[in-house]
């Protein structure tokens, strides 16, 4: 029974980083398409892609940090591995609303 207790409790962390990935990724899609569809100006895009989905990434970058821990990584490369998705995120959602125009 511990055993089984001490499984899910390894999994959990993992389980969260899907669920957190597809509500961040949701909201700068849709932020992306709207600022596009709007024609906002591009610096306005920017400033409004790290303040839009301020939630949502916070609950990612936690959710990666948590799994990354379960997997064994320091603070400083669990902190640094959520570091690189985000902004990899923010550069897509960049490249898509350049495109766009």
């Amino acid at each position: 029974m511990v055993l089984v207790a001490l499984i899910f409790a390894a999994a959990a962390p993992a389980d969260a980083v899907p669920k957190a990935r597809q509500a961040y990724a949701s909201c700068l899609g849709e932020y992306t398409r709207d600022a596009s569809d709007r024609k906002i100006a591009r610096e306005e895009f920017l400033a409004g892609l790290t303040t839009k989905c301020a939630k949502q990434e916070v609950k990612f970058r936690e959710a990666l940090v948590a799994a990354d821990k379960a997997d064994g990584m320091t603070d400083a490369e669990s902190n640094e591995d959520a570091d690189d998705q985000i902004e990899g995120y923010r550069e897509k959602m960049t490249d898509d609303f350049d495109n766009a125009g």
